[in-house]
């Protein structure tokens, strides 16, 4: 009697069995792992045997027994297979903790003090908090911030510092100078190395500098490195601080020396160059400027993006009264940004146009807010420089008390400057010539649209500035005349500088008139200078790489998609993977653009270009807007308010001169950079071993004492001189 689910033997369901079996048995004599997962009904019939091989008697079973013995199979397998995995790994950590010495419990203690000394360093980076306190009362034997830090972190039951400092006497500190200043360069040369991964990576670069830092009695040159990221991204970071000392020369080779020995860059990798300089520095650094340029004809010597060009030219004219001026112009700014000096100054304003609100309100807003870092900043000081003296004279006075002494002296010197019609003169000549540079700056700061017409249209410009140079007897009547008028309204006299006048009775030379000296001591060698500039700023090389914007889609379209991008390429050429292949590929670029469908937008910007999905299947494109995007003179398109350089300014704002720190400086303006404290213990390790630091500081404590005794032996002999 058969039950459901028996196999019923028919001849023919007996023979199917046979045929099943006989594929599944020779699948596991014959080890065919491909085969192993298939069911008896598939190698039934995808994979037939002949009768001949295998006797139908040796084995029968049904499909069911077929798929559980699969199952028993792949378990069996699996677990052999993480059994030697298991072992591997097992394996693999000997040989790892063979191969790496064990920690002992001190040494794994001194890892972990190191790392809250790291920690505490780091927070007071980021917080911009100075290493010794500006001010401590006489209850306070404390002056240490850093030492401060450590005491809170104990107190809360930071075990690692406790032990290490519990037997340390209550006056004394902690750390020596030495140790420091060791932990310092450790923590800055590690978040510098890891912005510097970034850049290799990316190859290509650009170098900015700033104004001159005065640490001690030391100038510094801040160095700021511009670069394309892993992401498409436009960076600009601040790399380090340079000693800024000796000739032209011996700079170049201290700039090279830092950016390839110390940083690990390639001179022959970047493709620009910005120099923000002033006063005298200025001269200097256009001769770094140059040196480079012939060294690496590739580093394109341009004006950076977060200047003002008017301003940029303005800095480098190298006469002494037009660098008065641009002093002056950065005081005032400085001026305005302490407490209740804007709201005297919009009084100022008030007060002086009370009979035309309408020039007031325009005023007030013209100079609400960093007007004079603005490419009209010459046209804005003109127009509120009556109710600016009129501002500087009250706060002067301080009739009322509320500004503080060094509010008023500040305030006598800065009108002291602007009250002397020489200066006025310079400011009026300024405003004149540089008005015909002025939309060409404002577009060199725009959108890449502008940037490209303004490449453009520097023909234009030098054409005006030729034409004022042609006629400048004409227009020097004029703007002298502007400056007399100017000068009536505050009363101020209209004559020579005393200098020149003394040393032109010296020379017994015969009198010369107002209007005649200002022309050839001020017009002419301006309105020179600012050709000059221009000429510099944008040779032929630097105008063939701006032109190259219209491989940005949207400049493409509004050129009707007819670009000669090839004619301008062979500056990048060898910046290029594929460079043969140029032109094939800037025709297909193009015909993706022009063809595209109604909906597609033409991006605008080289980073919106950058971000494109197929932007790769582009090369040399791909590569040629990179490097493009790099060049100082464009602007940053993210974040612009907060760039490295103003991060280096609030930082320098924010606390007394005598508490900057390089190394706390570097912290504080790379916060965003990811540091890593394990690899800070690291590097100190190996770099300082515990030994060594603790001969280091008993040999500073010891040498404390003699140092205090021999100061007093001398001052003792002073005495009995």
């Amino acid at each position: 009697m058969y039950k459901d689910g028996d196999i019923i033997p028919t001849a023919l369901t007996q023979e199917l069995l046979t045929r099943r079996n006989r594929c599944r048995i020779w699948v596991e004599n014959c080890r065919r792992a491909d085969l192993e997962a298939k069911t008896s009904d598939q190698l039934n019939k995808h994979y037939r045997l002949c009768a001949k091989h295998f006797d139908p008697a040796m084995v029968c079973k049904t499909t069911e027994e077929d798929l559980k013995k699969i199952k028993e199979r792949r378990l069996a397998s699996s677990i052999e297979q993480l059994n030697t995995k298991k072992d591997a790994a097992v394996e693999d950590s000997t040989n790892t903790n063979e191969d790496e010495p064990q920690l002992s419990t001190e040494e794994k203690a001194y890892r972990e003090y190191l790392r809250s000394l790291f920690e505490v360093l780091v927070m007071l980076g980021k917080q911009s908090i100075p290493l010794v306190a500006d001010k401590v009362s006489e209850a306070e034997h404390m002056t240490n911030n850093f030492q401060a830090f450590l005491d809170y972190r104990m107190n809360a039951g930071d075990e690692a510092l406790k032990k290490r400092f519990e037997a340390t006497a209550v006056n004394t500190e902690y750390l020596s100078a030495t140790q420091q200043s060791q932990l310092l360069d450790i923590c800055e040369n590690t978040v510098r190395e890891e912005m510097l991964m970034e850049v290799r990576e990316s190859r290509f670069f650009s170098l900015v500098t700033g104004d001159l830092v005065e640490f001690g009695n030391e100038k510094q040159l801040p160095l700021f490195l511009r670069f394309v990221n892993q992401q498409n991204v436009l960076r600009e970071e601040f790399l380090d601080f340079m000693l800024f000392d000796g000739d032209e020369s011996e700079l170049v080779e201290r700039l090279e020396a830092q950016l390839t020995d110390r940083c690990g860059l390639s001179m022959e990798d970047c493709r620009g160059q910005a120099h923000k300089a002033t006063g005298t520095s200025t001269t200097k650094m256009k001769a770094v400027a140059l040196l480079l340029l012939e060294k690496y004809p590739l580093a394109l010597h341009m004006p950076c993006s977060h200047l003002a060009l008017n301003i940029h030219l303005a800095n480098n004219l190298p006469f002494p009264n037009v660098q008065v001026v641009m002093e002056t112009l950065r005081r005032v700014g400085a001026f305005f940004r302490t407490p209740f000096t804007q709201d005297e100054l919009e009084n100022a304003v008030s007060t002086h146009y009370q009979k035309n609100e309408e020039k007031a309100t325009a005023l007030k807003q013209a100079c609400s807010s960093r007007w004079t870092e603005q490419h009209n900043v010459f046209d804005v000081l003109l127009d509120i420089l009556p109710s600016l003296l009129l501002c500087l004279d009250s706060i002067r006075d301080n009739n009322d008390g509320k500004f503080p002494e060094a509010a008023t002296a500040d305030a006598y010197s800065i009108a002291e400057t602007l009250a002397d019609f020489e200066i006025i003169v310079t400011i009026v000549i300024l405003k004149n010539v540089l008005t015909f540079t002025r939309a060409f700056g404002r577009n060199l700061q725009g959108e890449t649209l502008d940037v490209f017409f303004a490449a453009n249209s520097l023909t234009a410009v030098l054409h005006s500035l030729n034409e004022v140079n042609d006629n400048i007897d004409v227009y020097h009547e004029f703007w002298y005349e502007e400056a007399v008028n100017v000068a009536d309204v505050m009363d101020i006299p209209v004559k020579v500088p005393r200098l020149f006048l003394r040393k032109q009775r010296a020379a017994d030379m015969g009198e010369i008139q107002e209007e005649a000296y200002f022309k050839e001591y001020v017009t002419i060698p301006v309105i020179h200078g600012i050709m000059q500039e221009v000429e510099d700023m944008f040779s032929e090389t630097n105008l063939k790489a701006l032109k190259c914007l219209s491989l940005v889609p949207a400049v493409m379209g509004q050129m009707k998609f007819n670009t000669t991008e090839e004619n301008y390429a062979d500056v990048y050429r060898n910046d290029l993977p594929n460079p043969d292949t140029l032109p094939a590929e800037l025709h297909c670029w193009r015909i993706k653009w022009k063809h595209r469908g109604k909906e597609v937008r033409l991006p605008t910007t080289i980073h919106e270009t950058l971000q494109l999905p197929d932007v790769k299947f582009f090369p040399n494109v791909n590569s040629f807007l990179k490097v493009l995007s790099t060049l100082p003179v464009l602007k940053l398109e993210d974040n612009t308010s907060d760039t490295a350089s103003e991060r280096l300014r609030v930082y320098l704002d924010s606390m007394p001169a005598k508490q900057w720190n390089k190394s706390l400086a570097m912290l504080n303006i790379n916060t965003h950079v990811k540091h890593d404290l394990d690899v800070m213990v690291d590097k100190y390790c190996r770099l300082y071993p515990e030994d060594d630091t603790e001969t280091e500081a008993e040999a500073e404590a010891e040498a404390e004492p003699e140092a205090e005794a021999e100061a007093e032996e001398v001052a003792e002999e002073d005495v009995m001189k």
